[in-house]
């Protein structure tokens, strides 16, 4: 029903299509006749269009037909190619593996010739690219690696001009390990820019340039001022060296030597006693030198404060008036003031003014001792944070790379270190603080004491 009722919309259009068109010519024809024959003429015309468009067609399909065998007879032709060349590559493996076999009868003994070569000359380069000496003569650990593959390789062979040459560079390192030579070379400085200086090679030790001491590594490929020098008596030395012409010149080498001065090189991995202080104290750290510094102050200012007062009790003890300057001599002045007291009354007096004096003398002694007693406590504190961090590390990363745990246990012995340091001198301080202000106080008793017996022995005697 829906194919019959598609069908008569066409042909509805269709019929308006040729109403219109009818129309249209019937508004130029003049006549019936005249739309007759216009009618006719268009129907020849499309029939001649037809006709070509059929032929195009048909000259179109035979052209792609030719297009299609030609393509299959390729085809053909490039399968027969491949089953050829197939065959020849497996007659190729087959004579390559015979050849093979009778290279390796003929070389014989020389087999084992170059694989001796191979293990020495793969000995040798680990020395050659790190040797100070290939920084003044690079290339020598390309020509070795060339050197060891050619010996290796079952196909190409060593011949004997290139088993000289590697004899020449063993002899050249061997020879040149015992020479101390000069020569201008690049140089990396600490910023990263190269220069050319003149460099003084000494041995496979060390080199220097400009007083300083340098490293050497291959896969850099030129040498480097080292970013930690040596003390300044060794850099001295190294400075003579490099401007001496003739005779002999102490100079400070590093013993580890072959390999370019890797002990020298290391430096940079050692830190220094302020750096350790500051990469690993962490906040607990920081705040025992803090507390530190503060004990140790107090302690030299008490120390110089009683020494005032020392120096005056000594004084005190020479003159014969009373002054009221120091503590003996605000003492002296209570015996003086009461002249008419008995003995047992001076002594209280008396004693009351010592008891005065005491807690002045004694100042911040407490304090001092205090933080000699919190510094460890401190320290241990850190220790054990440092250890949790530690266990905590290992929780997540494992026990595996040792590294990985440093950096909590440097923090937990440096925080021992710190409160011990700390508590050392502020127990010292504080002993010789106490001493000193003992030391008063025993004159004011002593002193005291004589008084009342000298009161004694007057009531008494009247």
């Amino acid at each position: 029903m829906k194919n019959l009722i598609k069908l008569y919309c066409v042909a509805a259009g269709g019929f308006a299509l040729s109403l219109s068109f009818s129309l249209l010519t019937a508004q130029e024809a003049t006549s019936l006749s005249g739309l007759l024959d216009l009618v006719e003429n268009d129907r020849v015309a499309e029939s001649e269009e037809y006709v070509e468009r059929l032929r195009e067609f048909e000259q179109n399909a035979t052209r792609q037909q030719e297009i299609l065998d030609t393509t299959k007879e390729r085809i053909l032709e490039q399968e027969r190619t491949q089953g050829q060349l197939s065959d020849q590559f497996e007659a190729n493996e087959i004579i390559i593996s015979d050849k093979r076999e009778i290279l390796r009868d003929r070389r014989g003994d020389l087999n084992e010739l170059f694989g001796t070569l191979q293990g020495v000359a793969g000995d040798f380069l680990s020395n050659f690219q790190n040797s100070l000496i290939s920084a003044q003569f690079p290339g020598r650990s390309e020509e070795i690696e060339g050197f060891i593959e050619k010996a290796g390789s079952t196909i190409d062979q060593l011949n004997i001009s290139e088993i000289e040459r590697f004899w020449f560079f063993m002899q050249q390192e061997m020879t040149e390990s015992a020479r101390v030579v000069t020569y201008n070379g690049e140089v990396a400085t600490p910023s990263g820019d190269l220069a050319a200086l003149s460099v003084t090679r000494i041995g496979s030790f060390n080199s220097i340039a400009d007083g300083q001491y340098l490293s050497y590594s291959g896969d850099i490929g030129h040498l480097q001022i080292l970013p930690r020098q040596p003390a300044s008596d060794l850099l001295s030395g190294a400075g003579d060296l490099q401007g001496a012409t003739s005779g002999f010149t102490s100079v400070a080498i590093d013993p580890t030597g072959g390999v370019g001065g890797s002990y020298m090189a290391n430096l940079k991995n050692f830190p220094t006693v302020p750096e350790q202080v500051q990469n690993n104290s962490g906040t607990i750290g920081f705040i025992i030198i803090g507390v530190g510094i503060v004990g140790i102050l107090l302690g030299f200012y008490r120390l110089l404060m009683l020494t005032f007062v020392s120096i005056k009790v000594r004084g005190q003890l020479k003159s014969k008036s009373a002054l009221d300057n120091n503590p003996l001599g605000r003492v002296l002045l209570v015996a003086d003031q009461n002249p008419s007291a008995d003995t047992e009354t001076l002594e209280l007096k008396l004693g009351e003014a010592i008891l005065q004096e005491t807690p002045q003398l004694e100042s911040l002694l407490t304090l001092i001792k205090m933080i000699a007693t919190i510094a460890p406590l401190g320290g241990l504190l850190g220790t054990v944070t440092g250890m949790i961090q530690v266990f905590q590390q290992i929780t997540v990363f494992g026990a595996g790379d040792p590294t990985i745990m440093a950096g909590g246990i440097s923090s937990a012995l440096m925080t021992t270190v710190l409160g011990i340091v700390v508590a050392i001198p502020t127990i010292f301080m504080h002993t010789v603080v106490k001493s000193r202000a003992d030391n008063i106080i025993h004159i004011l008793e002593e002193q005291a004491t004589g008084m009342i017996a000298q009161k004694a022995e007057q009531q008494a005697a009247g």
